[in-house]
């Protein structure tokens, strides 16, 4: 398989149970399998802000369609016979639960809400040039938690050791909070081909996990 392939089959796709809420992401592979199953539809935007909705087979043919009018406008599996557009949305056909009201505090989450940037000297930084800081340090009772983590670079880290941020004389770009929903997919919105997504993410509910 080439390597445009493999990286469309890992691109993401939205999930809807029945009645359209968002429930999570997966893979455009995982995609692929439940429409095989028959156990999900597609949805697509068409003319501008109009909905229309596809089994398989008929993504298909319109696949066909795209490839030849419209390719620029899409991602691809590449399969035998034909090219296969990447979906953007599924809808369950039968799944009615919603997802937990829950965002995982996790590294990668952290990262996300401070959109890997040290929270003390403001600077962007690849994720392996980043560390994790507890504003109130843990050798006077800082606990592990949303309100208490902030991205730091390693510079920053040793400046601030295991003083508060007053006692460093540093001041912190944004006071930490738990995230409403995900932070990974506030970022994906930011990439235009997730577009069609922005309609069905409730800020209320809204909580996902990337899963293959």
């Amino acid at each position: 398989m080439s390597h445009a392939a493999t990286t469309a089959l890992d691109s993401h796709v939205l999930v809807l149970n029945k009645h359209y809420a968002a429930v999570r992401i997966i893979t455009a592979r995982r995609a692929m399998s439940l429409l095989f199953r028959g156990i999900a539809e597609i949805l697509s935007i068409e003319d501008g802000d109009q909905w229309q909705t596809y089994d398989l087979e008929s993504w298909c043919e319109l696949s066909e369609l795209r490839a030849r009018y419209e390719r620029d406008r899409h991602e691809w599996i590449r399969c035998v016979r034909l090219d296969i557009a990447v979906p953007r949305i599924l809808r369950l056909m039968w799944y009615d639960r919603l997802p937990k009201r829950h965002v995982k505090f996790n590294r990668r989450n952290i990262f996300a809400r401070d959109h890997n940037r040290c929270q003390y000297c403001g600077r962007k930084f690849p994720v392996g040039e980043l560390s994790l800081d507890h504003v109130m340090p843990r050798s006077r009772g800082g606990k592990a938690d949303w309100e208490n983590i902030v991205c730091c670079c390693v510079k920053c880290n040793v400046k601030k050791g295991g003083r508060t941020p007053n006692e460093a004389h540093m001041k912190l770009i944004t006071h930490p909070i738990r995230p409403k929903r995900s932070p990974v997919v506030t970022l994906r919105l930011t990439s235009e081909k997730y577009a069609s997504w922005k309609q069905f993410l409730d800020t209320a509910y809204w909580n996902v996990e990337l899963r293959d």
